[in-house]
């Protein structure tokens, strides 16, 4: 099981091209970054993880400018978004914005999707919350196609577009792995598309084997993000074949970040082939 790490960049935490090597340094697989466009000040959605919303979400970079800037400093490291809100996005920019993440990387892409919980936000970018799952879909399908065609259309109820030419395409063939972000309903989801799946990770051990029984069954990759720090986790977690599991790094000064780095690559060691 390969063991990455999962974070929020933003402009008060450690930089992005001191991150990346010290992740491949330490012998972490993978670096997935968050995505927010924006806070609405309105605040009417609630918080997922109950509370007041944390600082980080207000001030979150680009996570393809970033994971560019850290793909010039590196060589192994994945480079992953966990997640992009693509509902909130132009496909065709989109498309081309992980094209060249992987074709300037070697193929170090790795794209990971969803819905997001914000209304407010999707609301600012002319998305109808109502109707965000069928709008995934549409995009899904466009973006490869963007990808593997070389005069690509698409034509569905939210996304239309006449034959396109858009280069580059993506290093990776057919495409830079895509897995989608969520509970059971971006499972479901994942399943119809043929991709990956991107769920959170449970705190208990025991509760492993139901949370994947389903999906697993596909043969399909998992990659848990974020997965508690725990060993008993983590072993269950590689029993049921997950393909990679995130650890939580917060979002603190460099010096503190390196320290709970140090920490964490211990968990590596653990799995290393």
């Amino acid at each position: 099981m390969k063991i990455g790490v999962n974070t929020f960049l933003t402009d008060e935490g450690i930089s992005g091209t001191v991150l990346g090597p010290a992740l491949e340094e330490r012998g972490f697989e993978s670096l997935f970054l968050a995505e927010h466009s924006h806070i609405p000040a309105s605040r009417e959605s609630p918080y997922p993880g109950g509370g007041d919303l944390p600082r980080v979400y207000y001030r979150t970079f680009d996570p393809f400018v970033v994971l560019g800037a850290i793909a010039a400093v590196t060589d192994r490291l994945v480079l992953g978004t966990g997640v992009t809100l693509l509902i909130q996005r132009d496909v065709i920019h989109t498309a081309k914005e992980v094209a060249t993440l992987d074709h300037i990387s070697g193929g170090r892409a790795v794209f990971g999707v969803g819905v997001g919980w914000n209304r407010e936000e999707m609301a600012d970018h002319g998305t109808d919350p109502r109707t965000r799952g069928a709008l995934l879909d549409e995009q899904l399908e466009a973006i490869i196609r963007i990808w593997t065609e070389d005069l690509a259309e698409y034509h569905g109820k939210f996304i239309d577009f006449d034959p396109i030419y858009a280069w580059p395409k993506p290093h990776r063939q057919p495409h830079p792995p895509v897995f989608i972000g969520g509970g059971e309903a971006a499972a479901r989801r994942a399943l119809r598309h043929g991709v990956g799946w991107i769920p959170n990770g449970v705190s208990d051990a025991g509760a492993v084997p139901a949370q994947l029984a389903e999906f697993t069954a596909s043969g399909l990759p998992v990659t848990v993000t974020p997965a508690p720090a725990d060993p008993a986790v983590l072993d269950a977690y590689a029993e049921a074949g997950v393909e990679r599991v995130t650890l939580k790094l917060e979002t603190q000064p460099e010096a503190d970040s390196l320290r709970d780095l140090d920490e964490l690559a211990k968990l590596v060691e653990r799995y290393r082939d």
